[in-house]
């Protein structure tokens, strides 16, 4: 192809020239036992049995796809995020009413604020979720999600009415030392478990660079620019001691609950920040629709690789392969295309309700996703 000159070279490590974001609609015999867990007609231990079958022909799906890193699906989860926080120490779950949420697809949400010390339980049930997937990706790479540190700094801290009215901590500075350690000592932990691909899902930077939301953090005393800094300082110390085997990327979107969404802007306000100074191995980042921006933040990106997530997950059409090579050229603008590679601009899944596709769409969409990949980079 003319527009693809560039020299490159084959991935041997994470992220993937095709790759993924992590989550997958769940099948209907999971939501179906799930169902009746909840109901009590059958056990937690009964319940693991299902995922794990469904888990190992999720797994198997992605392998006969063509993708190289593969995923659970977040199949043992309710939400993309929530499950993974509320089993940290020192964090309190509550229920609200949503509605005004997402352009009223969702109607409860539950939020989470911090209500004491937190820390990182050596117990922590995400730890089996890893090591099963380990346990039947064979020799393709197991790849793991798990949200990102400023979810708990923004939604537990500076954007909760509960932890200001009583703070947990004397000041915002301790707060995100102790959060820095959390996940200092989580990737440690799945590490140890035989993570060598982790991804941190951060749609807090998301509030950041819309103007609707700068403006509620402004209400609530804070300066927006101000966070945008200290969000790349706490995911800078949080992922600085990481082994040098361990590929750690960070996937930021605008918000994906049965295809709807949060937030809209470019990545201009967060960019500088993000891009040259955060030392993550990759960013996935959402470039699908023109709510999300052109592709001239990249500008600050130095030698991090970039995942365009080109291919939409919020709705079943596919693409138009052409319209994306093109896409893919125009973004070598601002980044070589040997730091680039394709993936959908989120999961097909972020909580257990799931997108507004089918489970074909979202086969036939990472389809797409590895023939585009092999095609411009070979």
């Amino acid at each position: 192809m003319s527009q693809f000159n560039s020299k490159i070279t084959k991935r041997v490590a994470p992220p993937y020239r095709a790759d993924q974001v992590g989550s997958f609609l769940r099948p209907q015999v999971l939501k179906e036992a799930k169902a009746q867990y909840q109901q009590g007609e059958i056990t937690k231990a009964e319940l693991r049995s299902i995922e794990d079958v469904e888990i190992a022909k999720l797994v198997e799906k992605q392998k006969e796809v063509g993708l190289t890193a593969v995923t659970d699906g977040e199949f043992r989860r309710t939400w993309w995020h929530l499950d993974f926080i509320e089993a940290l120490e020192g964090i309190r779950v509550y229920e609200i009413d949503a509605s005004g949420l997402f352009h009223g697809a969702m109607k409860k949400a539950k939020l989470y604020t911090v209500d004491s010390k937190l820390g990182f339980p050596k117990n922590h049930p995400f730890l089996e979720d890893f090591k099963y997937l380990k346990s039947v990706a064979g020799e393709h790479i197991a790849k793991f999600t798990i949200p990102g540190p400023n979810m708990i700094f923004y939604s537990g801290v500076v954007n909760s009415q509960a932890y200001l009215d009583h703070p947990a901590y004397p000041t915002l500075d301790e707060v995100a030392g102790d959060i820095v350690k959390v996940y200092r000592d989580a990737i440690q932990a799945f590490y140890d478990a035989g993570c060598r691909y982790l991804q941190l899902d951060d749609t807090s930077w998301g509030a950041l660079f819309s103007d609707d939301f700068r403006e509620k953090i402004q209400a609530k005393g804070f300066d927006p620019d101000e966070l945008v800094k200290k969000f790349a300082d706490i995911t800078i110390e949080a992922v600085e001691n990481k082994p040098k085997d361990m590929a750690i990327t960070i996937h930021i979107c605008r918000g994906n609950f049965k295809s709807s969404w949060l937030y809209q802007g470019g990545y201009e306000p967060i960019a500088e920040e993000l891009f040259s100074r955060v030392n993550v191995d990759a960013f996935f980042l959402e470039f699908d629709n023109d709510r999300s921006g052109d592709f001239k933040p990249l500008r600050f990106i130095k030698n991090q690789h970039v995942v365009l997530g080109l291919i939409t997950s919020k709705t079943g059409e596919l693409e138009n392969k052409e319209e994306i090579k093109q896409r893919i050229a125009e973004a070598t603008e601002y980044v070589n295309l040997d730091q680039l590679c394709l993936s959908p601009q989120c999961g097909f899944s972020s909580t257990e309700e799931g997108n507004t596709i089918t489970d074909q769409d979202q086969w036939n969409k990472l389809g797409l996703v590895v023939e585009i990949a092999n095609e411009v980079w070979g």
